[in-house]
Formats: C-alpha cells, sequence, structure tokens
C-alpha cells in the first residue's frame, strides 16, 4: 500500500511505471515498484496479480 503524498499510481493504472521505486536490483536487471509491479530493464513488467507485460520499447532511433 502506498504510502507517497501524493499516491503512486495503482498497478492497473497507465502510468504504473511512474511510481516509487522501494527495492532496486540493476545488477540483475529488475526494480519494485511502491505500486507492487516489477519492472524489468528491458522495459517488460510482471503486476502483483501475476500478468505479464511483454517488453514495449520503441524503434531504434536509427530505424525511424
Amino acid at each position: 500500500m502506498c504510502l507517497h503524498q501524493p499516491r503512486c499510481p495503482t498497478a492497473e493504472a497507465k502510468d504504473r511505471e511512474a511510481a516509487k521505486t522501494v527495492a532496486a536490483h540493476p545488477e540483475q536487471g529488475w526494480s519494485l515498484l511502491c505500486n507492487g509491479v516489477v519492472v524489468f530493464d528491458d522495459t517488460g513488467e510482471i503486476l502483483p496479480d501475476g500478468s505479464v507485460i511483454a517488453p514495449h520499447r520503441g524503434p531504434a532511433l536509427h530505424a525511424a
């Protein structure tokens, strides 16, 4: 449960990645956010209910 003011976005919100980091493990490539979302360096995510969000990086700058 988020105790920040203003409150962090929920795991269901579109801007869920804006929640504050509560545990960072850059050596392993992931971080836990205040809303229970695990985010990975490749932009993939695991939501608290166990569902997975595939990596969602945009096209390479040279391809744009």
